[in-house]
């Protein structure tokens, strides 16, 4: 078994009752984390993981794109567990309906971009807030991107954009920020291709090897919430990436491209 170090360290996940989220919270558990599992809608699939989990957790109601609500998550994380090690900024939206820009209405657009990013700019600043006057040595940010981020996605560029912004103009300005704070705080992004969750169970539940959605990966297979886990977790511990940041680390089956 490979230590990652994590065992006893404070994990904030946000989003934590979606397919990703859950799947990094029992992964973190399972390294002996400490978990501060924050959500907004779903809160009975968080109860359900602190009853599954044996570790400690402190479950969190919070609308993320609200300052104040975001605010009070991390001040009761700090109060319940204190300095927080890590956090993974997953919590998102995808809108189902294709609409290309020409046809999108500016009430989507805004949705999404204040849920995508503006919500991850809140966490990542309350974050970032907390780690000021403790003595933490490797802090960690994860955030979730996507591979919408890396090739677009036609009819979704509210989606793209949102994520291409937390994927590498805030990815790669708070790895430079964070060591202002602490000198070996670290922050990655992680990008998911499709990925077998709950969101996105309409347009993966019946992939076959030859749908055009894997057309260009090697790999014929849409992704475990466990295989995006893994690769959180990876970056999530100083012992295992203590020298990697500002990277973005894409989970997609080697994907090239979208097909047109």
């Amino acid at each position: 078994m490979v230590d990652t170090d994590l065992k006893d360290k404070t994990v904030v996940i946000t989003g934590a009752s979606g397919g990703i989220g859950g799947a990094c919270a029992r992964a973190f558990a399972e390294e002996g984390a400490r978990l501060v599992l924050q959500g907004f809608q779903n809160m009975e699939v968080i109860g359900r993981l602190k009853e599954e989990l044996a570790v400690e957790v402190l479950p969190v109601q919070a609308d993320l794109t609200d300052e104040t609500e975001t605010r009070r998550l991390f001040t009761l994380a700090f109060r319940e567990f204190g300095p927080l090690d890590g956090l993974v900024a997953n919590a998102g939206i995808w809108p189902a309906g294709n609409r290309p820009v020409a046809d999108m209405s500016l009430e989507r657009w805004n949705r999404t971009v204040k849920t995508d990013l503006t919500s991850v700019f809140l966490c990542t600043r309350e974050y970032i807030r907390s780690l000021r006057n403790t003595e933490l040595e490797s802090p960690s940010i994860v955030i979730i991107g996507s591979t919408a981020a890396v090739f677009g996605e036609a009819g979704h560029a509210d989606y793209s954009a949102a994520k291409a912004g937390v994927t590498y103009g805030l990815t790669r300005s708070l790895k430079n920020e964070i060591v202002e704070v602490t000198e070996k705080g670290r922050v990655n992004a992680v990008c998911p291709g499709w990925t077998k969750t709950p969101m996105a169970e309409a347009e993966v539940g019946k992939v076959k090897p030859d749908d055009e959605k894997l057309m260009t990966r090697p790999i014929k297979e849409v992704a475990e919430p466990e295989d995006i886990a893994n690769g959180v977790l990876y970056l999530s511990s100083s012992k295992l990436a203590g020298h990697v940041t500002g990277e973005i680390l894409t989970v997609s089956g080697g994907m090239e491209g979208r097909v047109i």
